[in-house]
């Protein structure tokens, strides 16, 4: 097993999700309206959600392996803001995110069908790859998340205590 056959069919399993971003984004948005622990999704366009996700899987190589973290920061702080000003709670929006990666590695284990220890290898580097970017998500889409409530939770404060003079 050589680092470049792992690397090569990493890089084809990357083109596969991308290839086919468009079902794992009407698949996510189908698991997202109907998972009880994410209701308050119904809060969020049905549409924008589609294309948040579509997006992600249709240029998954250049987040995985060409953005930097200030990107994924940027992107994850943005949705986070996002979400709080849609009063989806905090756990939804990281449920969805958890959905969003249980989603491509269903995708990932039904087409892949990968059974040399070459093709094990690099589907492990890809869940690797995709384990880190999703954490990085959660992390920045909290970030975001919290900042929005702090901002908000200050702007009512001062509010208040004009109020009072």
């Amino acid at each position: 097993m050589t680092k470049e056959a792992a690397v090569t069919i990493t890089f084809r399993l990357v083109r596969m999700i991308e290839a086919h971003s468009e079902n794992l984004a009407n698949s996510l948005l189908h698991k997202v309206q109907h998972s009880p622990s994410t209701h308050s999704y119904s809060k969020v366009p049905p549409e924008e959600l589609k294309q948040r996700v579509y997006e992600i899987y249709q240029h998954l190589g250049d987040w995985l392996l060409g953005k930097a973290d200030v990107d994924i920061e940027r992107r994850y702080r943005e949705i986070g803001v996002r979400r709080f000003r849609q009063n989806v709670p905090l756990t939804e929006l990281i449920w969805a995110i958890v959905l969003t990666r249980e989603n491509l590695w269903e995708f990932l284990t039904w087409e892949s069908g990968m059974d040399r220890p070459v093709e094990v290898f690099a589907e492990l580097e890809l869940l690797h790859l995709l384990g880190q970017f999703f954490d990085r998500a959660v992390f920045y889409a909290t970030t975001g998340y919290e900042e929005a409530r702090k901002s908000e939770s200050l702007v009512e404060t001062v509010a208040e205590r004009s109020a009072a003079l």
